[in-house]
């Protein structure tokens, strides 16, 4: 008899202050798991953060019996903060990324003028996965998929027949991320794409963040490979580089910077740690004036 071909199970997670999805990523119940872009909820206005989300995702892998083997970042988002290391502290596990989070890490450090002690070489992070790198997650193979564009270290995870594409892609009615940010290039992102694109048309797509059109339709994180083809509003097919690449630049022009991008890098290029205690015991975060 033909064996029985391993579905992916994923159960999403959505931080509506964010608009950010999480998932959680599973061969079986009572299998291994993986997180992708975990949430550590923050409040601007006074700075403070909770673990609200994180142990939504923490309550439902001990619900299903689930051995957290990873937590994935698909790149150092600049809209929320990375609620990786309170998983890890309940469930162990280790929190990997693309291993360019260097080049993020550099551009960064001189931005924020980081402690002497801040290393650009991606020692924060258990794990630097390289593209084309293949792994297992319990009865399913994995693979890294380098797609820069968004920022230098986007990677995208292929896990069975599910694929995270974090930034890279959204919702076929809302296109793709904005290429304006330090070390983003829209041709990068074009090419990255299509190679996204060409994958088999069925592969589940999972999407980190839904902007839904005022007033059509509710939050939404998973289409295909195929349905992107034919659909998205900037990446369709037929659509060539140059197209994309000015549809893109005027789009970013009219773009805000997102609310939290300064605590959000600052945190989220340490693997999701916050920064070091300063002598009285408290912990800040920076902010550079006029620099970004």
């Amino acid at each position: 008899m033909p064996q029985k071909k391993q579905v992916t199970q994923v159960q999403p997670f959505l931080d509506k202050d964010t608009e950010t999805w999480s998932y959680v990523v599973y061969d079986r119940e009572g299998g291994s798991a993986a997180v992708v872009d975990a949430v550590l909820n923050y409040d601007a206005a006074s700075g403070r953060t909770s673990n609200r989300g994180a142990e939504e995702i923490v309550s439902f892998i001990r619900r299903k019996r689930l051995v957290l083997e990873w937590m994935l970042e698909t790149h150092a988002h600049a809209d929320h903060l990375s609620g990786a290391p309170f998983l890890k502290s309940q469930l162990g596990g280790r929190i990997a990324i693309g291993e360019q989070i260097c080049q993020v890490q550099e551009i960064f450090r001189e931005v924020f003028n980081l402690e002497r002690e801040f290393l650009a070489d991606g020692s924060q992070f258990d794990h630097l996965f390289k593209d084309g790198e293949i792994f297992q997650l319990g009865a399913l193979e994995a693979r890294v998929i380098y797609t820069p564009g968004h920022t230098p270290a986007d990677m995208v995870w292929l896990i069975g027949d599910a694929l995270f594409v974090g930034d890279t892609l959204f919702m076929p009615d809302v296109g793709s991320a904005r290429c304006d940010f330090p070390g983003g290039d829209a041709s990068q992102l074009y090419h990255s794409a299509r190679k996204i694109l060409g994958l088999r048309e069925e592969i589940r797509m999972f999407v980190c963040h839904d902007y839904p059109p005022k007033g059509k339709r509710g939050y939404q994180c998973e289409t295909t490979v195929g349905i992107q083809r034919r659909d998205n509003i900037h990446l369709r097919e037929g659509v060539s580089e140059a197209e994309f690449v000015e549809i893109r630049k005027k789009r970013d022009a009219d773009l805000a910077m997102p609310k939290l991008i300064i605590p959000s890098v600052q945190v989220n290029i340490r693997a999701g740690q916050l920064p070091p205690a300063e002598p009285n015991g408290a912990v800040y975060l920076k902010v550079p004036l006029n620099q970004l």
